[in-house]
Parts: structure tokens; C-alpha cells; sequence
């Protein structure tokens, strides 16, 4: 089976805009594959390369070498990116809008048709749970509310392949398990999904592999029960390990 994403020895730069700076590498050589259904968990300390290869995966920025493929396209052309959704870490939404308004947008940026449009939006609201607040502006949501409007616009086009950037983060217990549990309802209806994450707790919960990076490079990757076994430690004594933190006696 193809899967819904393959990476192949990929490579990202930035150059620098000042003289005498030299280039810095975000991703080095990262190979990963992640199949149909899977839900995958992409971990790696601030600056480790998770948002770059994000990046490359929604057609933002060019792979300096390697190639990415989402079900099997190149993500350089257009027709890999209509099957996605996509939650940034920082959502910027009119807090004038309400929910409702919202989706409708989207729905007409994806070009759904009109007579499609009120279902579609009456479905995710519902999926997200945010059916109670659907006529109140964004700028009353609490950040657990702000956060479940942005899943839901981000599955408006019902996507196969959602890739998610720290979606619980902020949050309070109760807005981290909602989100949870959406995350568990679209795996449950055969959706990918990829995201980066620091609550490793969430992780362990919901995730079948994680991948984890460290200065662009893998350091790891598999089911995290197999990491667990491995190395005889927690999900979070791994991560600190392969990231190379040593605490204090």
C-alpha cells in the first residue's frame, strides 16, 4: 500500500539574510513513512526541525534535497495539497466571526459546493462539539473552544490527511482531552493524522508510532510501546535521552 506520507533523505536550509552567517540546516537527511490510518506522532525539543518538515509536507517550503510525497505526489504540486487539513500552532482567525461564519469561508475556499456547504459545516461543528456555540463570535471562545474551531475548519474539506502543529497546546486537562478524543473519532474513520507535540502524555495515549528529532536529525523512530521496551524507561526518559539532556543530581 502507498503511503499517505513518504520522506525520502530530506533536506531543508535557510539561508541566511545577513553576510557572513552561514546557511542553517533545520532537517538533515530525514527518511519516515507513515500509512494509512496511522496516527503519528512527530516529537522533538524547540528548534529540532518538526515545523520545517511540516513545512515542506504543505507545499510552504522547497525540500533543499530529498523529495516528500503525500499519497504519493510530489508536495510540490498543488493537486497533493487538496486532500490535507491543517491546524497551525498559532491560529489568526476574525475574532469577529462566529464559528459558523468561519467554516462557511473555508468551505468556500475549497470550493464546496453552496448546496453542500450547510451540512458540511453542521457536521464538523458537531464532530468538535461546538454545536452549542455556533452563533457566538470567536473572540468569546476560550482557548480550548478557539482551538476545537480551528480543528474544525481544518476538517471542513474533509480531508484524508490532517497534519496538526501542537494542537493541545496552552490548553487546560479537559480541552487536551477533547481534543484527544477527536483525534481518536478521526483515526476511528480511517483519516491519517500527523502532528508535533510536547505533551508526551498525549502522545503515548493516541499515537500508534511517534518519530523523534533532535537538530534535524531522527534519532528514533516506531510503535512507542517498542521504544518504551527498548530502552527500559518511560516515553519522556526516552525523549530526554536521544535529545541528549542530562538533569542535574
Amino acid at each position: 500500500m502507498e503511503a499517505t506520507v513518504a520522506i525520502e533523505n530530506l533536506r531543508v536550509e535557510y539561508r541566511s539574510r545577513e553576510l557572513g552567517l552561514a546557511t542553517k540546516v533545520a532537517v538533515r537527511g530525514l527518511s519516515l513513512a507513515v500509512g494509512q490510518g496511522e496516527v503519528f506522532g512527530f516529537l522533538g525539543p524547540n528548534g529540532a526541525g518538526k515545523t520545517s518538515t511540516m513545512n515542506v509536507l504543505l507545499g510552504f517550503v522547497p525540500p533543499s534535497a530529498g523529495s516528500a510525497r503525500i499519497f504519493g505526489v510530489d508536495v510540490r504540486e498543488p493537486i497533493a495539497r487538496q486532500r490535507i487539513g491543517y491546524l497551525p500552532e498559532q491560529t489568526y482567525y476574525y475574532k469577529f466571526l462566529t464559528a459558523e461564519e468561519l467554516l462557511h469561508f473555508y468551505a468556500g475556499i475549497f470550493q464546496i459546493p453552496p448546496a453542500e456547504r450547510g451540512a458540511r459545516v453542521d457536521q464538523v461543528l458537531k464532530l468538535v462539539e461546538l454545536e452549542h456555540a455556533r452563533k457566538r463570535q470567536l473572540k468569546t471562545y476560550s482557548k480550548g473552544m478557539q482551538q476545537r474551531a480551528g480543528l474544525a475548519q481544518a476538517l471542513i474539506n474533509n480531508p484524508d490527511l490532517l497534519i496538526l502543529d501542537e494542537p493541545t497546546s496552552g490548553l487546560d486537562p479537559i480541552g487536551r482531552m477533547k481534543v484527544r478524543e477527536i483525534i481518536q473519532r478521526l483515526k476511528n474513520e480511517g483519516k491519517t493524522v500527523f502532528f508535533s507535540s510536547h505533551e508526551l502524555g498525549e502522545v503515548e495515549t493516541v499515537c500508534d508510532r511517534v518519530a523523534i528529532l533532535h537538530q534535524g536529525e531522527l534519532k528514533a523512530e516506531g510503535r512507542v510501546a517498542d521504544l518504551v521496551a527498548q530502552h527500559a524507561a518511560s516515553l519522556e526518559q526516552v525523549f530526554l535521552k536521544l535529545v541528549g539532556y542530562h538533569p542535574h543530581p
